[in-house]
């Protein structure tokens, strides 16, 4: 199995540049924020043999690494764009002001950020965007796994509480059967994102939820 390595990190850090690793969770759900995190890792430090990318690793993974990169990482920058905002702007403008605060929360900025993606909402030498970055860069697939567990552990424990007969702690928000049922049953919550349900039962032709 390939997994993530220092190829796009290589070239800035023989030149002393300091280098973040960009991604984001959250993007397709149908309910909850979207979460970015930028992480800084020590240059041409493997801190663990087990990165990779989030989608690839198991819950428990997650956290184990989620613990290694916190604890070893130069600086971790998270943001959180909540679901009233992603009706405003959309999906990838918040997309890209979460990493936007994610990136200035950074105890020092880097003087280059590896970003997940095809495109970011800023353009210059210090931004470098790489699809399917997670499966590639070790600093992005770090990334990833921060913003996959800051999420998970939003919807399943602060939203799972408020909100507990919607499963949030089992299906994150994302579009399951189980979930569509919840709102069936209950109609949408306050941290559905009622753009992506409006556009779900349009189809269905039961915008009377609404």
């Amino acid at each position: 199995m390939n997994l993530p390595d220092f190829s796009f990190e290589s070239p800035y850090w023989v030149n002393g540049k300091l280098v973040a690793g960009i991604d984001e969770a959250g993007r397709g759900c149908l309910a909850g924020p979207v979460v970015a995190a930028a992480v800084i890792l020590p240059p041409f430090n493997l801190i663990s043999n087990e990165i990779n990318d989030s989608k690839k690793l198991s819950p428990n993974q997650r956290v184990e690494l989620f613990d290694i990169i916190k604890s070893n990482a130069i600086s971790v920058g998270i943001g959180i764009i909540d679901s009233s905002i992603i009706d405003n702007i959309n999906i990838l403008n918040a997309t890209f002001l979460a990493m936007e605060i994610a990136i200035s929360k950074l105890e020092m900025q880097p003087e280059v950020c590896l970003i997940d993606g095809n495109r970011f909402s800023k353009s210059g030498e210090k931004y470098s965007t790489i699809i399917g970055g997670d499966a590639k860069s070790y600093s992005i697939a770090a990334a990833s796994i921060i913003a996959k567990v800051v999420r998970d552990r939003l919807m399943s424990e602060t939203f799972h509480n408020i909100f507990p007969e919607y499963g949030f702690n089992i299906h994150f928000g994302y579009g399951t059967k189980s979930h569509f049922l919840q709102i069936d049953k209950f109609g949408p919550c306050q941290i559905h994102r009622k753009d992506f349900l409006r556009k779900y039962y349009s189809r269905k032709n039961q915008l009377e939820i609404f």
